[in-house]
């Protein structure tokens, strides 16, 4: 799904209408009304900046999680893993994460695949040494 969002867009042209890509609206539904509101809005009107702000910060924050992504993907695997993993709740869970994590120099990274027929398909571990 992260990947996904590396190709939507939310733009304005010189009109000042807004393009927004599908698949923004389901996980800022709020942008919904505020774009509906700046096509319908004339452009003297005050209330557009009110509306104009709202799309602008959905913007910011696509922008934010395409950054976050790009990192995760380009930067180590070891990284990554520790991101995703890694018990949020701080405690006894956490901290036996880190303690293996920290005694150990490499992964074991499987792969959840399956046919086009939703058939599962079983691959070897492989151990990935950082």
């Amino acid at each position: 799904l992260d990947k996904k969002k590396l190709d939507w867009t939310i733009s304005f042209d010189d009109e000042g209408k807004v393009s927004v890509s599908e698949g923004v609206y389901t996980h800022w539904p709020q942008i919904r009304m505020a774009v509906q509101m700046l096509g319908r809005l004339p452009p003297t009107s005050g209330q557009r900046r009110i509306f104009k702000t709202q799309v602008e910060k959905v913007k910011v924050s696509l922008e934010q999680t395409k950054e976050s992504f790009m990192k995760k993907f380009q930067g180590n695997v070891s990284e990554a893993y520790l991101q995703v993993y890694r018990p949020s709740e701080e405690g006894e869970k956490q901290d036996y994460f880190d303690a293996v994590f920290k005694g150990r120099d490499y992964l074991t990274l499987g792969v959840d695949c399956h046919t086009e027929e939703k058939e599962d398909i079983t691959l070897p571990c492989v151990k990935y040494t950082f």
